[in-house]
């Protein structure tokens, strides 16, 4: 047999955890034909035969958690997660993706997530549309609680009716069908804030039916995360799905060290027979909409009745007064990460109080004429957790590594958060090899492996006979997280070369232009 390619000579983890070893890996039409251990020897003919140098081979790094799907439409290349090793992107996550969608609520769905060429209904149709993208990234997605809110009742801050939520159970059955992987919820977003634990539960009664998962952004990552935590995991119980804890994070100061108890009531699930599981992103900022800023109670109605009520003098002095409580002691630590307006883009990396003082306002204020400006679109770096946290949380067997970013090109404007480009790397730079949180293979296995298996794909994730060839080639000693917060747009060092789908898609810190990425579907894992 003349194979595609062979790797030789290298120190392989297979993502499985188990301990690396020393061998050699034959790709066929895109697959692994083949694992050896040692050297290969004999007449063995390939296309290409590269030499790894005793450098670590792994799987491909599997993104559990991100929001590709939000920016795959401009950015097919994927610059900012191929070349930090990412294989597979995992999108559809925080209550909101881009289907189903109604064509009488688009104006809310749009004003809210974005521009998008919009040219399909159901999920199934916006995976096919996917598919004419020709991604670099394997892209595999879920549906938004709070997009199949917007399409059965648009932004009403209300309980859902019962025509309006077997209108929301018939769409997630569909979406179910058609190809989606999980169900997530933004509870600390609107329209999500809205719905109580009653509509959560009959939607996860159908996640668990489907044998597939509920991934939640809880109500609440700060003063009330234990509230938050509790209704997320009776939600799990009541229904029987399994939940994924979105991001596990303590974002607030008045909460650091809190993650003992977070930590204690996820085991203690576990141990009751609730199939709980969480994904970190490993830095001390998160990201979001600038707008999380303002009290959810103004979003009644969508993005642009927000702006309207921002205008008026009485409800903008009711929602100042508001911020100003809720903020007090934080805007400092909140930057504007990206702002797509003329007037607003030079505040782009400093934070509110910062602009604030240039404006001659409030913080607060500042945060209001952003939004007038810029809508939804401006993005903001929230300097909140602790590193004791991060890395209590991050030990955790069931814990698996996501970026929570974006697919990104290289000259992208504005200053995005770092982890949308080295979120991996970092993990095995800083964790595992300065800070040895744990040995290397338990580290590729909280990137490949346990991913791969939580999703349901059943043939990525570990180096096995018959798995796609998604592959990472690195030099342990070497690869580095050079992405940082005051310069986020760079690969990341120590990598030597990804493959998609058995196709080479970026070499020593460049990507080769291959656009050899699947749109993969639950249903057919292709």
């Amino acid at each position: 047999m003349e194979y595609d390619l062979i790797i030789k000579n290298a120190l392989i983890i297979d993502g499985t955890g188990e301990k690396p070893f020393h061998g050699a890996i034959f790709i066929k039409k895109g697959k692994i034909a083949d694992v050896v251990k040692g050297d290969i020897c004999g007449d063995i003919v390939a296309k290409e035969i590269y030499d790894a140098q005793q450098n670590v081979l792994a799987p491909g790094f599997i993104d559990i958690h991100c929001h590709t799907d939000e920016t795959i439409f401009k950015y097919p290349y994927a610059d900012s997660k191929i070349l930090q090793g990412v294989t597979t992107d995992i999108g559809g996550n925080c209550g909101i993706s881009y289907a189903p969608m109604r064509d009488e609520s688009l104006d809310l769905l749009e004003s809210y997530v974005g521009n998008a060429p919009f040219k399909w209904n159901s999920f199934g149709e916006l995976l096919e549309y996917y598919d004419s993208i020709h991604p670099s990234v394997n892209l595999a997605c879920g549906v938004g609680h709070g997009t199949l809110r917007i399409a059965a009742m648009g932004f009403d801050a209300r309980k859902a009716n019962k025509i309006e939520m077997d209108d929301m159970k018939a769409m997630l059955l569909e979406a179910f069908d058609e190809g989606a992987f999980f169900l997530s919820s933004g509870l600390i977003y609107p329209p999500g804030i809205y719905a109580d634990r009653d509509e959560l539960v009959e939607l996860c009664k159908i996640v668990s039916k489907k044998d597939a998962y509920y991934a939640t952004h809880m109500r609440d990552e700060g003063i009330n995360i234990i509230k938050a935590l509790e209704e997320a995991i009776s939600t799990a119980k009541e229904s029987e799905a399994s939940l994924e804890v979105s991001h596990h994070k303590l974002c607030r100061r008045e909460v650091w060290g809190q993650s003992k108890d977070t930590i204690s009531m996820i085991d203690s699930a576990r141990s009751d027979g609730v199939d709980v599981w969480a994904d970190q992103y490993p830095y001390n900022a998160s990201s979001t909409y600038l707008s999380s800023n303002i009290p959810s109670w103004a979003f009644e109605g969508g993005i642009n009745t927000l702006q309207q009520r921002l205008l008026d003098k009485d409800i903008k002095s009711k929602i100042l007064a508001e911020m100003d409580e809720s903020h007090l002691n934080r805007w400092q630590d909140i930057t504007l990460g990206y702002s797509s307006s003329t007037k607003y883009k030079k505040f782009v990396g400093k934070n509110m109080e910062e602009i604030a003082e240039s404006l001659g306002c409030t913080a607060s204020e500042a945060c209001i004429d952003i939004i007038l400006e810029d809508g939804n679109d401006a993005l903001e770096v929230n300097y909140g957790m602790c590193e004791e946290d991060i890395e209590y949380i991050m030990k955790q067997p069931y814990v698996s590594i996501c970026s929570d970013g974006w697919a990104y090109s290289m000259d992208y404007a504005g200053l995005p958060h770092p982890r949308s480009f080295g979120s991996f790397p970092r993990v095995l730079s800083h964790y595992c090899r300065e800070r040895k949180l744990f040995p290397l293979e338990e580290a590729i296995h909280k990137m490949t492996g346990l991913p791969a298996s939580r999703a349901g794909l059943h043939d990525r994730g570990t180096i096995t006979k018959g798995n796609w060839a998604d592959l990472v080639v690195f030099d342990p000693l070497k690869i580095k997280d050079d992405p940082s917060y005051l310069e986020p747009k760079k690969p990341c060092s120590g990598i030597n070369r990804v493959y998609v789908n058995g196709i080479l898609t970026a070499e020593n810190g460049r990507h080769t232009k291959a656009r050899a990425g699947s749109v993969l579907r639950k249903s057919k894992n292709i």
